[in-house]
């Protein structure tokens, strides 16, 4: 009997303790998991400072260029002709030839063994063309052409608003961002099926830049577009813009892979782009844009403009505001003007000094350092009543015909494409972008009501599960791009809206590693490359840093606070990071907790390619070199990645003149010989810009 009562207790505590260590092993799985989560979490907010800085960046030298246009009389007749091209009102119609054309002028060789179309297409076509770019080929330029040719025909008869309804289709696909990740839209079409009557779709702006393959998403959706122009749609995101490619790659990408026609394409996407629709509403209920809101948004006004006018948001209208009378054009700090911080380096200048300074090349150049223009969130007015009706795509809407665009259609524009939803009220500008506004809940509520509107779906952020929902249910952010940081850095992510607008959200990552990694692998790859990009951040900026941290450090002994070096670090980048936390992965503490401000710097170098560069100079081309690309692109006027070195010169101008920087016209002379390697006077600027890089001499050291 004393026996069986034992054998009990024994089994009792056995399973107690059972318990016990079950209840402690879940306790140490969740810390680990939150932990990883942190890291996870602090890694994209790395990665999305980072991009937000370089977007801020675009639109402030885009500001310089606009200044550029307003003085551009007064500049040399070859910086005129270049920016009038570029940033100017390019009548792309009056140069563009008709298809038939281009069978004459484009011969397709025999050894050509891509897809070759017939218009009009057909499903056989995409079918082939989803072959081919499965295979790695390419469509010849002939055919591209003529594609983009007969997409601007078909786009030209839709409205600025395309209205749809779920009652011809069970459910309507919506995607987000895919910036020219190819593997995402096919993962797409396999999970889904591809675009057709029983399966329309929606693809909401961001279709290139960043990714290997924008040239071939668009080759596919304008495809889709001929043969379905009733059930895919497609809406302008604020990357559907000649200017904004310059920087961030599908300017490059095109040259590269069609090299002799490439200008001749990015010519006519030019056009392209300015008669995609802006927005889309489904069953009167469900308004989808790229970007967002802002307490000025009218959507009647939006359905009305001529939307083709808008060739880029980053080149502004005509503006009689200023001086007199005479008409000038818009900065994006004009849209909604606020105080900005007085650089520490000079102040803006007027034309008249920077007219001088850029004629005489003088190296006294007046013009600001770069500010974050904190811009374009405009005052309540109220919103005309809209009858929202059912429109066919192929119906045209009657649109208002002024010669010029305007500010506010400008305005209006530039807010659907550029902002962001924020957790408070109000309507605030968008300064971490430098464009837009950041709308809150109350903005979200007021347009919704006024349109007798139930939902808004927007793209325009990367959110770590593909999908984010905020004002209490009203706002949707959809984002399709998977791995869009790094590989395992987010899902990407679609929406299926059926006839009870009840959205369903599919989730999805494209994976390229064989073997399945571990949870702390993914993360750890996707933290120690923020870590990178974040060092580098940090390493460009070396004499600014030290600069500001010396002003704690009145002695000399390189250690300050952490308070201290927060504080320093958060003046010179201007990134809105959680440095206390990122401390201890990015500097040095003595034993008695203080910063040894000059660590942050031990494990990263500067390459020199060319040891006759001034360090200097060095430290500044690395900083600025996406604005050294942009505008070395807009010098380069055929897109042929060659400059010549007058060209170069031209550049270095400009760039002296947006940035007040010491760099005399010697050093520049010196530079241009050392990189005119073969001295046939030409400069490959992409190759030059290439081989100034940050190195990171110790990065296994933080893959513990």
């Amino acid at each position: 009997m004393g026996c069986g009562i034992s054998i009990k207790k024994n089994q009792a505590n056995k399973s107690e303790r059972v318990i016990k260590a079950a209840i402690l092993i879940q306790r140490w799985y969740r810390s680990y998991v939150a932990r990883m989560e942190l890291k996870r979490q602090y890694a994209l907010s790395i990665f999305q400072s980072i991009e937000y800085a370089e977007e801020q960046a675009q639109l402030q030298l885009s500001n310089f260029f606009t200044f550029m246009l307003n003085h551009v009389n007064e500049f040399d007749p070859d910086i005129k002709s270049h920016f009038v091209s570029i940033m100017g009102d390019y009548n792309i119609a009056s140069s563009d030839p008709a298809m038939t054309e281009y069978e004459r002028r484009i011969e397709v060789p025999a050894s050509y063994r891509g897809p070759r179309l017939c218009f009009p297409l057909t499903a056989a076509d995409i079918n082939a063309l989803l072959q081919a770019f499965k295979h790695h080929q390419q469509l010849h330029a002939r055919y591209v052409l003529q594609l983009f040719h007969e997409t601007r025909k078909v786009l030209q008869q839709m409205p600025n608003i395309t209205h749809l309804s779920t009652s011809y289709a069970k459910e309507i696909t919506i995607c987000g961002d895919l910036h020219g990740k190819l593997d995402d839209l096919l993962l797409i079409f396999y999970k889904n099926g591809l675009p057709s009557e029983e399966n329309p779709y929606v693809f909401n702006g961001d279709f290139v830049d960043r990714g290997k393959n924008s040239i071939e998403i668009l080759i596919i959706l304008f495809a889709f577009l001929l043969v379905y122009p009733n059930h895919l749609h497609l809406n302008r995101g604020n990357h559907e813009d000649h200017i904004m490619n310059l920087r961030y790659g599908f300017t490059k990408e095109v040259m590269k892979k069609y090299q002799c026609h490439g200008t001749t394409i990015l010519h006519l996407l030019r056009d392209v782009y300015s008669w995609l629709p802006l927005a889309t509403i489904i069953d009167n209920k469900v308004l989808i844009l790229h970007g967002g809101i802002s307490d000025t948004t009218d959507l009647k006004f939006l359905n009305l403009f001529q939307r083709n006018k808008l060739k880029s948001v980053l080149n502004p209208p005509k503006s009689n505001a200023g001086t007199g009378n005479e008409p000038r054009r818009a900065t994006l700090t004009d849209a909604h003007p606020v105080q900005v911080k007085k650089s520490n380096s000079g102040s803006h200048v007027s034309s008249k000094e920077a007219t001088k300074s850029m004629s005489a090349s003088s190296n006294s150049r007046q013009y600001s350092k770069r500010q974050h223009p904190d811009n374009l969130c405009h005052r309540t007015v109220s919103h005309p009543v809209v009858e929202v009706q059912h429109c066919k795509p192929s119906s045209v809407t009657k649109t208002h015909t002024s010669p010029e665009l305007t500010p506010k259609e400008w305005k209006q524009v530039v807010d659907i494409l550029w902002s962001d939803p924020k957790h408070q009220n109000g309507c605030t500008p968008n300064k971490y972008r430098g464009g837009g506004c950041c709308f809150g809940p109350d903005v979200t509520a007021r347009l919704l009501k006024h349109y007798n509107l139930k939902m808004l779906i927007r793209s325009h952020e990367c959110k770590e599960e593909g999908y984010e929902i905020s004002h209490y249910g009203k706002v949707i952010t959809i984002f399709s791009a998977s791995n869009y940081y790094e590989e395992g850095s987010n899902r990407g992510a679609y929406i299926k809206l059926n006839p009870d607008l009840i959205p369903r959200f599919v989730q999805y990552q494209v994976s390229k590693s064989t073997p399945k990694r571990t949870l702390q692998q993914r993360v750890s790859t996707i933290e120690l490359s923020a870590l990178k990009c974040l060092r580098e951040k940090i390493y460009i900026h070396k004499s600014e840093l030290i600069a500001a941290v010396r002003q704690y450090d009145r002695n000399g002994t390189g250690k300050i606070s952490p308070s201290e070096w927060v504080s320093a670090v958060e003046s010179v980048l201007q990134l809105d990071l959680p440095w206390r936390t990122l401390r201890s992965r990015l500097v040095c503490l003595d034993q008695d907790g203080n910063v040894e401000y000059l660590s942050s710097f031990d494990d990263v170098e500067i390459k020199l390619p060319i040891k006759e560069v001034q360090p200097s100079l060095v430290e500044t081309l690395c900083r600025y070199k996406a604005d050294l690309e942009s505008i070395f692109n807009m010098i380069d006027r055929d897109h042929s990645g060659l400059i010549s070195i007058d060209e170069f010169h031209q550049a270095w101008k400009l760039f002296n003149l947006h940035l007040k920087i010491a760099i005399d016209d010697e050093s520049i002379d010196s530079l241009a010989r050392c990189i005119d390697f073969n001295k046939d006077g030409s400069i490959d600027f992409n190759e030059f810009l290439e081989a100034f890089h940050v190195v990171h001499k110790l990065e296994k050291r933080y893959s513990s």
